[in-house]
């Protein structure tokens, strides 16, 4: 059987994650700690307590979910069988490369936190928006995003995808989505517009932030969202992570080259199970576990 890793993006996150791991496994403690001291604030108590307004800032969100899929990780230990390939949607990517040994769990957690802080600051709030579109072809969609002047930001799974830019423009692509036969078009409650131009002052951020930090050659690929293909060269990762702040997620590509790979079992491996339900619409289906809390662990 091939295996692949994959973890999730901002929007998995939920108050609470993560703590039963702590309680039960002293390996995922000693992750959550490190992530604590690497940022020098009390993460946990935010993932933990809340509120969940806190937990949903984007310079929270991201660390967080970062710390969960690694202390589910770290509490798993050799109950999955190791990947031949490992993924992340959007800021998943850093977890995905702290697994494959190439970034450091502090530096992730440090860059992660810049990630959310220069994205909120790009774009003043009200000035960007997102819309999730199903059930349209892409070759519709390019045509309604080219005509109302935004942006697709998340190729996630047939028929399903996220639009992004000016907030004016999405509203417009959601009104000429529905008329074009979408089977729902709605805004998302985002903070800004990610994966999209709009991003460029946070991509230069991230760029001058990740020039100063050791990007290792990983223990097995990487499979990126901008390029959809497996990456083990670290220049070449550390050039993908700048461009994937205004690039495209190409995640629905990205599973179907696990597929073309021989992958047969995926594990989502951190809070929710977003991409579960992904690799479940994916060309061909893939099948996919998710991993993220002590109970589903335990019954490994």
């Amino acid at each position: 059987m091939t295996t692949a890793w994959l973890f999730p993006g901002q929007g998995s996150q939920s108050v609470g994650m993560a703590r039963d791991l702590a309680e039960a496994h002293p390996a995922a403690r000693d992750v959550l700690a490190r992530v604590d001291a690497a940022l020098g604030f009390a993460l946990t108590k935010v993932m933990w307590k809340g509120p969940e307004d806190a937990l949903t800032l984007t310079e929270n969100a991201q660390p967080a979910l970062l710390a969960a899929s690694m202390a589910a990780l770290a509490a798993l230990g050799d109950k999955i069988p190791p990947p031949a390939f490992v993924a992340g949607h959007s800021l998943g990517e850093y977890s995905a490369l702290v697994a494959a040994g190439a970034l450091e769990l502090e530096n992730a957690a440090r860059l992660v936190r810049l990630r959310g802080q220069a994205m909120q600051r790009a774009v003043p709030p009200g000035e960007g928006a997102m819309a999730a579109v199903l059930g349209l072809t892409m070759e519709t969609l390019e045509a309604v995003v080219e005509e109302a002047g935004c942006y697709i930001a998340n190729d996630n799974a047939p028929g399903q995808v996220v639009i992004s830019g000016p907030a004016d423009a999405v509203a417009r692509a959601i009104e000429l989505a529905k008329a074009r036969g979408a089977r729902r078009a709605m805004p998302l409650p985002v903070s800004a517009p990610f994966h999209c131009p709009l991003m460029g002052p946070a991509a230069e951020e991230m760029a001058r932030a990740l020039e100063g930090t050791e990007i290792r050659p990983p223990r097995v690929p990487v499979v990126c969202n901008v390029s959809a293909r497996a990456e083990t060269d670290p220049e070449h990762i550390r050039a993908l992570l700048v461009a994937q702040v205004t690039g495209r997620v190409q995640w629905r590509e990205s599973l179907s080259f696990l597929a073309s790979q021989g992958v047969t079992q995926a594990y989502e491996i951190g809070p929710g199970a977003v991409l579960t339900g992904l690799a479940k619409r994916a060309e061909p289906p893939l099948p996919c576990t998710p991993l993220g809390t002590a109970a589903v662990i335990e019954a490994l």
